[in-house]
């Protein structure tokens, strides 16, 4: 079937009170609250989580080790109880746009997406932005292999399981020694891999010796391992480091190309800046999760800041001014 057609005046957009643009744990939990508002929701998913290679997720309340993707299957199955909750799965929101309409200001999303059902756009009074992030990893062939197994990029997420094993962390951000005194709460067998970059200045080097902590600035030629298990950082030139886990740092990019119709304040990284209870420069615009400043949390982190911002937005709808 052909991807649905973006907006037209023939065809009008569905209306809603609220529109969510992304079906992670922040966005779910503020449809959840939303719908318990007795609000009118869309939620647009592209299903493209940040997290899909990831087998097992920690820190959630309840849920610590369950598959992210089980995560996100229990709460759409909550969500089917409410009647005012719509989900357009595998949908994108290609744009959004602010029109002046009889009864106020709105917000017109336009779609694309596979499903003869899905309307060209949808009007809001009110949008919750919680699309996430893109992530480009450094140029190791197998990195990819090992990635959401036995390497990770959150060392509050996953490093109770590695404890105490000598441990890769490979990066090419300036913040990597930072991560690295981070990691090293876990083992005292830790490697940085600048990967060839000029990562980790000398000062910090000669601090992270310090702590024990070795710095390796040759290329990485691969990862050795198998089914998923890593067991030895290979150089190029010679050499390689045996390692029984580690921890990669990830170039992040925001998911908010939609958005580039609106004037919203952004941090140095590109992520949406927010007050604390989720508002952005925009009126009716909010965000939570990883979109917003400062950028990735855990998912129980961004499940909370989803349900702050939907008690805001409602009370915002009303026009009731809260301590929020």
């Amino acid at each position: 079937m052909a991807d649905t057609p973006p907006a037209s005046a023939d065809a009008p957009p569905t209306e809603v009170d609220v529109v969510v643009v992304g079906g992670g744990p922040a966005g779910l939990s503020a449809a959840l609250n939303l719908a318990r508002a007795r609000a009118s929701v869309v939620v647009v998913d592209a299903g493209r989580p940040r997290n899909a290679a990831t087998l097992r997720s920690h820190g959630f309340l309840t849920r610590d080790g369950v598959s992210p993707l089980e995560l996100r299957k229990l709460a759409r199955a909550e969500l089917t109880a409410y009647p005012n909750v719509t989900v357009y799965d595998r949908i994108a929101a290609t744009a959004l746009l602010e029109k002046d309409c009889g009864d106020g200001r709105r917000f017109i999303a336009a779609l694309s997406g596979r499903g003869a059902s899905i309307p060209p756009a949808v009007s809001a009074r009110s949008v919750l932005v919680a699309t996430g992030l893109r992530e480009t990893l450094p140029d190791i062939p197998s990195l990819r292999a090992f990635y959401g197994m036995t390497v990770f990029s959150c060392a509050a997420c996953d490093a109770w399981e590695l404890q105490d094993r000598p441990l890769a962390l490979i990066g090419e951000t300036p913040d990597l020694a930072v991560r690295a005194r981070l990691i090293a709460r876990w083992t005292d067998r830790l490697t940085v891999f600048t990967h060839g970059s000029d990562a980790v200045n000398t000062v910090e080097e000669a601090e992270l010796a310090a702590s024990g902590i070795v710095v390796e600035r040759r290329r990485i030629d691969d990862l050795e391992g198998d089914r998923g298990a890593v067991s030895a950082v290979r150089l190029q030139g010679g050499g390689r480091v045996e390692v029984d886990g580690g921890f990669v740092r990830p170039q992040w990019h925001p998911a908010l190309d939609f958005l580039g119709g609106l004037d919203l304040e952004r941090d140095g990284f590109g992520n949406l800046v927010t007050d604390r209870s989720g508002r952005t420069s925009v009126r009716g615009l909010y965000a939570a999760g990883d979109a917003a400043s400062p950028g990735p949390q855990q998912l129980i982190v961004a499940a909370g800041q989803g349900a702050r911002a939907a008690a805001v937005l409602v009370h915002d709808l009303v026009g009731v001014r809260t301590a929020h």
